[in-house]
């Protein structure tokens, strides 16, 4: 949800045309995370002066606005920083004026752009507006904007610095955030700062860098900064009743002076003494700076980056017990083509189509087929912890919760270790027991979900053993549980997962198969399940020749229904879950995965005719019972699709005109990453059809970071 992309560039000139393509283009790429609105700012002709362009719907619209405008645009800045956003509307409809950025005032003092939601925003603006401040705009960002300038207004006496001034701001906010803020009073500086909501900064030189690392500033035990209790309680002195400005218990700060930097960042001292060319690239993705850098910091919770000539400062309120000194310097592994279409038309489809060398890329380097071993290497040093645990928890939202879903009979059946599988706000919401000998799993694509990484900060603090499972390598989730598996899918662009899906699925099987591979009972299960792996990539090629079967049957029998119905049970249970939700998702019809024993519960009073049902009918220990389930439908008029294994002949024996998608047989615990493909395509050609956006369905987004 929403997409941050800021520009700094320091000693490399670039003119204003550029900056402009390079923060639209940046936008561009964070299209995928979900909005409703674009917006960014840039320095104007006048000397500290920012000029803001922002307009409702997509990014193309505010490039067309941007060229459009009368600026100067051959212009050259040798130093110059700039930010964008893509807003996701949770306070105030999509439009310009709720748009990001915003600013502090008329005068563009201090601009902000924010993902996130602040839970004190109204204590906020009602103190904010007691002070004379008079809010334009419907959302929660303005009051750092402007809580901003009267922090700086009202200590314009003591010559705070940018750190000392964020720090101050910051005590006040509670809720999730990750922000970039630039003011006119300190040109070419900015601040970047994050508290569950992600952000990185991308690095670019001239010249190498001195170490592959950023040191953290704490400040000192002497003058650290006034505890934050001193300034959240309505009485507290930010925003005390004293008129007077130089009262000197107003907003105490260990006070360097503005023209005096303390420190000196080692990454970036240049041997030679001259300044070093640098450009940073900040983003809420790293998806927006691989096309620039490779070379990328992760900010942690409360880490405030501070970029001013040309280098990058970490600054932190307090120093914890335990903490880490330093932030490293990656190397990011994306290339540019992977969040590229290439020959597809969407996103989606090209997704669809990478799962057999996908699913490959994650078992890669972790199974030995000729010697039927599994390797997890970031699980090996928690295995036997993990073995001796008294239950598993899965949590996840969504897809990734279908993922669990999916592979808990398998991990039941081979670890003999009671698994739970919780919806991530559900487990929240019910304060769910954890104990210390709990290993608690988390699946997440983006490693960024807000439920789940509450979940995640709930059962750490109970002392819980923590595993990962995700996709993005440096996301929250990777870097806060103790142990996990990166799923090595390569980036998922489009909003509807699929091979995140298939990916996480492998990933938690090879997972059971780790845990249970000291078990001599089960090696023959173990076995018999690694040559299903070994098969699967060749396998899902196959079911993707059906595609045209599919888009036949979408575009001529499916298009006008207005509901349709999955039945699965056993491991396909999952399967019609995942099938439904994508249905719902980018072809916006109702749909509904249903357990099949529950048919007679209720269910079957909705079959007739006319109702569309799909059956997972692959053959398995319950393929009777679904035969039972049916027959039951033939028997009240109606006419399902059958997702079938090739040349099942139980079905000959149905009386009826059967229709059936046959898909290649399996493991039945591995059977669901075939099934679920071909209610991918269907999703996808439904929408299609329908002529609606498949990558960016409406009121979703990918990287859901709010609650």
């Amino acid at each position: 949800m929403c997409g941050i992309f800021g520009y700094v560039n320091y000693l490399v000139e670039k003119n204003r045309g550029e900056i402009f393509n390079t923060l639209l283009d940046g936008l561009q790429i964070l299209e995928y995370r979900g909005y409703d609105s674009a917006g960014l700012c840039v320095s104007g002709d006048r000397k500290n002066e920012f000029v803001l362009f922002k307009e409702a719907g997509k990014v193309a619209s505010l490039r067309k606005l941007v060229q459009a405008s009368d600026m100067d645009k051959s212009v050259v800045f040798d130093s110059h920083v700039a930010i964008a956003h893509t807003r996701w509307a949770t306070h105030g409809q999509p439009s310009p004026r709720n748009a990001h950025p915003i600013p502090s005032d008329p005068n563009n003092e201090f601009v902000v752009v924010h993902n996130g939601i602040l839970t004190n925003y109204r204590e906020l603006k009602a103190l904010l507006e007691s002070k004379g401040h008079v809010f334009e705009t419907d959302t929660d960002t303005e009051c750092i904007a402007k809580l901003a300038k009267y922090v700086y207004d009202i200590n314009k006496h003591r010559n705070l610095d940018f750190t000392e001034l964020a720090k101050l701001v910051l005590m006040e906010l509670q809720g999730a955030y990750g922000l970039l803020m630039i003011s006119v009073h300190y040109p070419n500086e900015i601040i970047a700062t994050r508290k569950g909501s992600p952000l990185l900064i991308g690095v670019k030189t001239d010249k190498r860098l001195k170490v592959d690392f950023v040191d953290v500033e704490f400040p000192d035990p002497a003058s650290e900064v006034v505890s934050s209790a001193t300034f959240t309680a309505p009485s507290s002195n930010i925003f005390g009743n004293n008129n007077n400005n130089n009262n000197d218990n107003s907003l105490l700060v260990p006070l360097a002076g503005s023209d005096l930097r303390r420190s000196q960042s080692r990454a970036f001292i240049s041997d030679d003494g001259v300044p070093m060319q640098a450009e940073f690239f900040l983003a809420s993705d790293p998806s927006s700076v691989v096309g620039h850098t490779k070379k990328v910091l992760y900010l942690e919770d409360d880490d405030i980056a501070h970029i001013y000539d040309g280098e990058l400062h970490i600054h932190r309120v307090r120093r914890e017990e335990g903490q880490p000194t330093i932030r490293s310097i990656q190397t990011l592994e994306m290339e540019l083509n992977e969040i590229m279409k290439g020959n597809f038309d969407h996103f989606m489809q090209k997704e669809i189509f990478e799962q057999p060398e996908s699913v490959i890329n994650t078992m890669r380097g972790r199974i030995d087929f000729e010697k039927k071993t599994v390797t997890l290497g970031g699980l090996s040093a928690y295995l036997n912890t993990i073995r001796r645990c008294r239950r598993i928890i899965m949590v996840a939202c969504g897809t990734s919760y279908h993922s669990c879903m999916a592979t808990r009979a398998i991990f039941e059946e081979l670890t003999e270790i009671p698994i739970t599988v919780e919806l991530a706000s559900d487990f929240l919401d019910r304060r769910s027991p954890v104990f210390r000998d709990d290993t608690c799993v988390f699946v997440s694509q983006s490693g960024e979900t807000a439920d789940s990484m509450l979940a995640l900060q709930y059962c750490i603090e109970r002392g819980a053993l923590t595993v990962g499972i995700v996709n993005s390598v440096g996301s929250s989730i990777s870097r806060q549980t103790h142990c996990g598996v990166h799923l090595n899918a390569g980036p998922e662009i489009g909003v509807a997962s699929t091979k995140a899906y298939t990916s996480q699925y492998v990933a938690l099987v090879m997972m059971a198969l780790s845990l249970s591979d000291d078990r001599i009972s089960k090696q023959a299960r173990r076995h018999a399940i690694i040559d299903g792996l070994a098969n699967l990539s060749s396998q899902i090629k196959e079911v993707l020749a059906l595609n045209d079967v599919i888009r036949s049957m979408a575009e001529t029998e499916l298009v006008n229904q207005k509901s349709l119905l999955l039945l699965g049970r056993g491991y396909q249970h999952a399967t019609a879950l995942e099938g439904a939700l994508k249905i719902k998702e980018i072809s916006y019809m109702h749909s509904e995965g249903v357990l099949a024993g529950e048919l007679k519960h209720g269910v079957l009073a909705l079959v007739d005719e006319d109702l569309p049902i799909i059956v997972l009918a692959t053959h398995d220990s319950l393929f009777p019972k679904v035969m039972s389930a049916v027959e039951q439908v033939i028997a009240r008029s109606g006419n399902p699709i059958l997702i079938c294994n090739k040349g099942e002949r139980a079905l000959e024996k149905l009386n009826m005109t059967h229709r059936t998608l046959e898909v290649p047989a399996t493991v039945d615990c591995l059977q669901g990453l075939l099934n679920v493909i071909p209610l991918q395509l269907m999703s996808y050609w439904l929408a299609v059809k329908k002529g609606f956006d498949v990558d960016f369905p409406r009121n979703l987004a990918k990287s859901v970071t709010v609650e």
